[in-house]
């Protein structure tokens, strides 16, 4: 199989490479020279640090949380002594 370089520098891997290999589009690849051949291996795909993290907490009842984060709502019969509005 063959394939030119671009005035860009960019190469198409053939088909047949690319499915025998499994490289999908946004694949990351890293390139070495060596012995003056050219070796091309798949990178695991990047992940950002809040993808890593989905999925660690189960559900979440965000009203609960908010009620108990929060405390009991002022009532003022209640808190008359201890409150010193003006």
């Amino acid at each position: 199989m063959k394939s030119l370089v671009s005035e860009k520098g960019q190469v198409t891997i053939p088909k047949a490479v690319r499915d025998r290999l499994g490289l999908k589009p946004g694949q990351a690849l890293e390139f070495e020279a060596r012995g003056g051949l050219l070796v091309g291996r798949k990178r695991a795909a990047a992940t950002r640090a809040v993808d890593r993290l989905f999925g660690i907490l189960g559900p979440l009842d965000v009203d609960a949380e908010l009620k108990k984060s929060r405390g009991r709502a002022w009532n003022p019969a209640q808190d008359a002594p201890r409150a010193h509005r003006r």
